[in-house]
């Protein structure tokens, strides 16, 4: 097992009623910026319940984050904090809220253009000067309620960037499953399938000692095929939505990747088909994942047999097994309702490998994945088999 080190501040408040909670969550005299996407949380009667649990705080809103947050859009949220000299933010959305949070809650103070938070990666450490915030997760898919990374989009060069730190976990996160019951299918097919990639970015590298977190990650995935289907088709059903909700969480919280080797090259490319084609996040990582693990299929095959062998019960030889793995992972992300090729989604995708390789070039990206393996030709073999 890998030497690690385990930090997750973030005070988790699950199930039903949780939001009624926020007024002792949230810092008593604190000025809220009160942040939120495109409206569903008026329609599904979120917003009214967040409101009325905040009676007597002052609270400022701001709307219309969108998926994959725009910097330009955030940084009009960061003026008014500025402005107004608000001193907390409540999130409350899915992801793409969270991390424009995330990123807001990171540029207010930083001393410099806050583009180059994106662009360099920055990393803000615990203690740093970054501007409090909670969530109330109305969307489970990400696991942006319990982890300190951020996705943000810059719209005006189409990229997608990443940000983070131990600074910038949510103080707490309200998860309350039934908010899932007004989700459209779609959504919910979203978020089993990128709480399934992420499980497969820490799991599915190569055999190491580190047995109980294999064992953590193979329950996630074998919960989420045996709840995915089921919540799309009946959200009301508090079992379902409970536990694929704690998935998602569970998923991307920081527990199932220590001591073990990561990958995330299948988010590295996907984000660009996001960026590009403006295609639904989790939806290039089914397009993207099954043929990174066809590519490298000889590094990642003794990994693909176990999987094989423990999720889906497969019998064979070695290589048998890892093949039918993958073909078992697509089977389950048409399932969920997922299309797998890029030409499913866009008539404009024959330049996209070189596209995506010439920009990896530009950042100075020479190889992804747990060994840096997935070299530029690689990224070119994998975009094209996935056309």
């Amino acid at each position: 097992m890998l030497n690690f080190e385990l930090y997750n501040p973030t005070k988790l408040v699950f199930g039903k009623g949780q939001i009624e909670k926020l007024s002792e969550l949230v810092p008593k005299s604190a000025k809220i910026l009160l942040a939120y996407g495109g409206g569903s949380i008026f329609k599904n009667g979120i917003h009214q319940q967040v409101t009325n649990n905040l009676k007597g705080f002052e609270i400022v809103e701001f709307g219309g984050i969108e998926p994959n947050p725009h910097f330009e859009t955030l940084m009009k949220a960061v003026a008014i904090i500025k402005e107004q000299n608000i001193d907390f933010i409540l999130a409350v959305g899915g992801g793409s809220v969270i991390d424009g949070v995330k990123f807001i809650s990171a540029a207010v103070h930083y001393n410099g253009n806050p583009i180059e938070i994106l662009q360099k990666r920055i990393l803000f450490k615990e203690g740093e000067n970054v501007v409090p915030f909670g969530t109330v997760l109305t969307l489970p898919a990400t696991g942006s309620e319990m982890n300190s990374g951020a996705v943000v989009t810059i719209a005006a060069t189409q990229e997608k960037l990443t940000l983070g730190g131990s600074a910038l976990f949510p103080k707490f996160s309200v998860c309350d499953p039934t908010v899932i019951q007004s989700l459209p299918k779609r959504q919910l097919q979203n978020g089993v399938v990128d709480a399934f990639t992420h499980v497969m970015e820490q799991y599915l590298t190569y055999p190491h000692d580190a047995y109980l977190q294999d064992r953590i990650s193979e329950g996630i995935l074998q919960t989420l095929i045996e709840v995915g289907p089921k919540v799309v088709e009946n959200p009301n059903n508090y079992a379902l939505a409970s536990n694929f909700m704690w998935c998602c969480t569970m998923a991307l919280n920081g527990l199932i990747q220590k001591g073990v080797p990561g990958d995330w090259a299948t988010h590295m490319i996907g984000h660009e088909l996001t960026a590009l084609y403006h295609i639904d996040h989790a939806r290039t990582l089914a397009i993207i994942g099954p043929n990174l693990y066809q590519v490298l299929f000889e590094t990642k095959k003794a990994k693909l047999a176990q999987y094989g062998k423990r999720i889906f019960n497969l019998n064979g030889t070695e290589e048998e097994i890892a093949q039918e793995a993958i073909n078992k992972t697509v089977a389950f992300f048409h399932q969920m309702g997922m299309d797998t090729k890029l030409s499913q989604y866009t008539d404009d995708y024959t330049k996209t490998a070189d596209f995506i390789v010439n920009r990896f070039e530009e950042r100075g990206w020479k190889g992804l994945g747990e060994n840096q393996q997935v070299t530029l030709e690689k990224v070119k073999a994998i975009v094209e088999m996935s056309y």
